[in-house]
């Protein structure tokens, strides 16, 4: 194999015309790839598919073999086989192309080309010196004898055996780890699939517990219902003798009583007067839980309505508490259910004066639109803070002291609440054991032109 002349761009060049000189490219095709960084199995497929073209073309006029490193973005090893004619067909790429990047058969300017191009790898750093090095490889290789071809390319097929054997022992090795893979996950699947069964039939069964439960609460509520409405329509008509003969007896007309009777007659009354208002609430209870108590909405004068209230809650208290209300001149008229505003106020009320035994009650008012606010406040004896959250289930009761004197059926604060809901505001309770509570009431205000308003009573007390 001779050198040729080399183009700007090119490594170096050879005339290919004997067999010898393809058994030569064989070689330096293969130096050329180990120079270049190239590994073991790129370095035999570009030695065979250089053999191949090589023997493909040998015979045709002007037969020439350069290799070359291309600028450009894509860094390649191109080797370009160029001849000016010859008796042979159209050239075979197939083998070449299945061992290379890529493979072109290019025609032009009177001279025939085939480009064959890999890539290099990573690696690869293009200086001078590198370059150099790769010159060097292709001239290293003077043309070798059929004998040393062939002992080259046993050589060669006896590196890529073992190679393959080497490849097919780990593949073997995978497969085998991969396999106890697979049977560790599946006894895990099957694993994971049984206790979900035994969770989910946990869970039905739980759900159907809670479904058989939940049926029985809404019986019991229903029946609970049931029994406050029918208790108390039986209870109010005897109430209502009791309290109505008993103020007969005390009427001014009636036949004069001991100091001892009208005192005993007194107490029927408070009594009857007490039995009759618990009545009226269980009933009231009963009708909101069951969606029946309907909401009257119409002006209504705050003033008059707190200042009646005030007037009845001053009876109830001790001379030791006062009872501050709010200044008449700041309540507007608003539009609302005046008979269960007035429920709910003398409920907190009625709870802050009797869990007060010195110190003050007082009912604040204030409009923080769209809202106005109640606020009860007294210097009681408070609750602690882990019954704050009971004192709104029905007939729960904070003991203490005081409940021993003023006993009660802890339905004020559950009925306040209630009440206030249905008239969609809200209501919020704080409290410190042995210093207070302070309950809010905000309801939606929605106030009325002074045009429209009813008329402030005269000389209300």
């Amino acid at each position: 194999m001779s050198l040729g002349a080399p183009e700007p761009a090119t490594l170096a060049a050879y005339d290919l015309t004997t067999p010898q000189d393809v058994f030569a490219l064989r070689r330096i095709g293969q130096s050329a790839a180990e120079a270049l960084g190239m590994d073991r199995q790129d370095q035999v497929r570009i030695a065979t598919a250089l053999s191949e073209l090589g023997r493909d073309r040998l015979g045709c006029a002007g037969l020439t073999v350069s290799f070359a490193l291309p600028p450009g973005p894509q860094r390649v090893l191109a080797v370009v086989f160029g001849w000016t004619g010859g008796a042979k067909s159209a050239p075979d790429l197939d083998p070449a192309s299945r061992l290379l990047h890529r493979v072109r058969h290019e025609t032009g300017g009177g001279r025939e080309r085939i480009v064959a191009e890999h890539p290099l790898p990573t690696s690869w750093v293009d200086t001078t010196d590198a370059r150099r090095g790769v010159v060097d490889a292709l001239r290293r290789h003077a043309s070798p004898t059929h004998a040393e071809d062939l002992r080259e390319q046993t050589r060669d097929l006896i590196t890529a055996l073992e190679e393959t054997r080497a490849q097919r022992e780990e593949m073997r090795r995978l497969n085998e780890e991969l396999e106890e893979t697979n049977r560790g996950v599946l006894a895990l699947y099957t694993e994971l699939s049984q206790e979900l069964e035994e969770t989910n039939s946990g869970v039905v069964a739980l759900h159907a517990e809670l479904e058989e439960k939940s049926a029985r609460l809404r019986e019991t509520s229903e029946a609970k219902t049931r029994f406050w409405r029918n208790i108390s329509h039986e209870l109010r008509t005897p109430v209502n003798a009791v309290v109505a003969l008993t103020r007969l007896l005390l009427a001014p007309d009636s036949a004069p009583l001991t100091d001892e009777q009208r005192r005993q007659l007194s107490l029927i009354d408070a009594s009857g007067q007490s039995l009759l208002s618990l009545v009226g609430d269980l009933l009231d209870v009963a009708k909101a839980e069951a969606g029946q108590l309907e909401i009257n909405a119409a002006p209504t004068d705050l003033r008059a309505l707190l200042a009646q209230l005030g007037a009845v809650m001053r009876n109830t208290g001790t001379s030791d508490v006062a009872l501050l209300m709010p200044e008449p001149s700041a309540l507007p008229v608003a539009v609302t259910d005046e008979a269960l505003l007035t429920r709910i106020l003398r409920n907190l009320l009625s709870n802050a004066l009797k869990f007060t035994e010195k110190g003050e009650v007082s009912l604040e008012f204030r409009v923080d639109a769209p809202w106005m606010v109640f606020t009860v406040t007294d210097t009681g004896v408070g609750i602690p803070e882990d019954e704050l959250s009971k004192v709104f289930e029905e007939f729960y009761q904070v003991r203490g002291p005081l409940q021993r004197t003023h006993r009660g059926t802890g339905l004020g604060l559950p009925y306040a609440r209630t009440l206030t809901e249905l008239l969609g505001g809200a209501l919020r309770l704080s409290s410190t054991p042995g210093a207070g509570t302070r309950v809010e009431v905000e309801l939606p205000f929605t106030p009325v032109p002074p045009t429209s308003a009813p008329a402030a009573p005269e000389n209300t007390p």
